[in-house]
């Protein structure tokens, strides 16, 4: 049998390290869709589901990410407003089952833990696990890492902004 040759690929992981203050939230913004990111500053968080609640415990670099459906300054003010209320006016994380009607209206869905990463192909609001955070297409495979500094990005190239919360 003949050696078939295998074409070889350059695979680039593109990482973007983000200093992120106490105070301030991180935007990524695509061209269709925003991310945005703030430390989650060791708190606690309720995570609310239709069968139980459940409290999900931070470390001090963990973050809480939220995902919108939209680009603009009008949706980086909301995607600021949700972080700010989740995380200062102890607003809870609300799952819903999957097939909700709710679900397809969601403009903004948010995970909080070390690590997440970004999926295109899952409902929105759906998920309990805070590793997997619904988002547009070109955000499909990035992930964000909590690090002491604020967080490390993979696989995102576009536009970032920071600004105090």
């Amino acid at each position: 049998m003949p050696l078939v040759p295998v074409q070889k690929h350059q695979v680039s992981i593109v990482m973007m390290k983000i200093h992120l203050g106490e105070d301030e939230i991180a935007y990524l913004c695509g061209q269709k869709g925003t991310l945005a990111m703030t430390k989650a500053l060791g708190y606690f968080f309720y995570l609310e589901t239709d069968t139980e609640e459940i409290i999900i415990f931070t470390e001090k670099d963990d973050l809480l990410v939220a995902s919108a459906f939209g680009t603009g300054e009008k949706i980086r003010r909301g995607l600021g407003c949700t972080l700010y209320q989740i995380r200062e006016l102890r607003s809870p994380l609300i799952v819903l089952p999957k097939g909700h009607p709710a679900s397809p209206r969601l403009n903004t869905v948010v995970s909080v833990g070390s690590k997440t990463r970004i999926r295109c192909d899952i409902q929105a609001g759906t998920h309990p696990e805070q590793d997997v955070l619904c988002g547009t297409e070109e955000f499909e495979d990035v992930v964000v890492q909590a690090c002491p500094c604020g967080a490390e990005v993979e696989n995102f190239e576009g536009e970032m902004k920071i600004v105090k919360m």
